[in-house]
This record gives structure tokens, sequence and C-alpha cells, in this order.
């Protein structure tokens, strides 16, 4: 299938199911961006259970500011609160320390667009997933489309009902299976067998 999907921070693992077993990728530059959407945070699974990682940006005056025109708000040590938050979630899991040099670029580098980060999180976690796909991106917006299968609701976790497979998670014991959280957590889970997971699963 060939899927029209939004850009979010290191995404759901919906996402990637929908990634992986999609013919092509093209990604939505020009939509608005809509607060308390996975635009700018992912879920994690804590010591505590569930952890919402929220990226500060900065908020603008116009009230339709697109997503590709949004800067992150650098006032914040955002990125070491998210990698220590990271390291108590998942330093004990499987594949951490295989991936930690990996995604240590979205915790070190200096990004301006929120859109920047998001792809270039995509992109690191292609490369550890060993996908090979050239993504495509919108240059106008439209409500309705015709050509794709419109994915673009997965940015709202709300809206994103999907139910998957468990796999071992770290904390499971304490607080059971926790379903489609960031693929970072069935990377440092399930580490060269994610792929194989995500082609599983029906979305």
């Amino acid at each position: 299938m060939d899927i029209l999907i939004h850009p979010t921070y290191f995404p759901s693992v919906s996402h990637f199911v929908a990634i992986t077993q999609a013919k092509s990728v093209t990604f939505e530059m020009e939509d608005n961006f809509q607060k308390q959407t996975n635009r700018n945070r992912m879920y994690i699974y804590s010591p505590n259970g569930i952890q919402l990682l929220n990226i500060p940006i900065k908020h603008s005056k116009d009230t339709r500011q697109k997503t590709k025109d949004v800067k992150l708000e650098t006032a914040f040590d955002w990125q070491k609160q998210h990698f220590k938050s990271l390291e108590a979630a998942y330093r004990t899991s499987p594949f951490f320390e295989y991936y930690e040099d990996a995604i240590m670029p979205i915790f070190t580098k200096k990004h301006t667009f929120l859109m920047d980060l998001n792809l270039e999180t995509i992109e690191i976690v292609k490369k550890c997933l060993g996908l090979n796909f050239e993504a495509q991106k919108t240059i106008e917006y439209f409500h309705e489309i015709q050509d794709f299968s419109d994915l673009r609701l997965l940015a709202n976790g709300k809206k994103d009902t999907a139910i998957f497979e468990p796999y071992t998670q770290v904390f499971e014991e304490k607080h059971g299976y926790l379903n489609n959280l960031s693929v970072l957590d069935l990377l440092f889970n399930e580490g060269k067998y994610a792929k194989d997971y995500l082609l599983k699963q029906e979305l």
C-alpha cells in the first residue's frame, strides 16, 4: 500500500508497522500544527509505567502555524531530560547499549525546527531496523486523498486504536504489557527481531 503519514517524534509502533509494510511512504509536510499530538511527543515505558516525553516548542501568535514552521524552544534542556528518562527506562533492556550511539545525535545536536528533528528520528530508526525506502514529501495540503492510505490520524494518539501482539518489556512484571509506545520501546527490547515483529502486525 502507498501511505501518507505525519513525521512524529520517535514515532509509535503503529507508525512503523505502517511504514515497514508500505509499498511507498509519503510524509505530510503541509499540515497545521496541532497541540497534544505525537508531533512533539512520544510515550515510553518507565519504571513507574507509561511516561510522556514532550518537546517544548515556541508558540506562535499565528493560530494556523504549519508544523514545518514550528521551532523548538531552546530555553529548556529537554534533550538531557529525555535522554535521562530513556536511560532510566531502558538501560537494562537487551539492546539499549547496541543502539545508544545511533540515537545520540537527537540528544546532542541542536535542531531549529521540529520537523527536521522528527525526520531525523525516523531516519535513525529506519537504519536501526534495516529498512530501505525513500520517502516522498507533500507540497500542498489535501483534506481528503484518493491514491494513498491516509494514516495521518496516527499522529493523534487518541485516534490510534491499534492493538498489537505483546513482546517482552523491561517493567512488565510491575505494570503489565503497554501497547503501542514509541518504536524505541520495541527496538530496545527486540533489537534485530523488531523488523520481523512489525511485518507480522496488523493495523
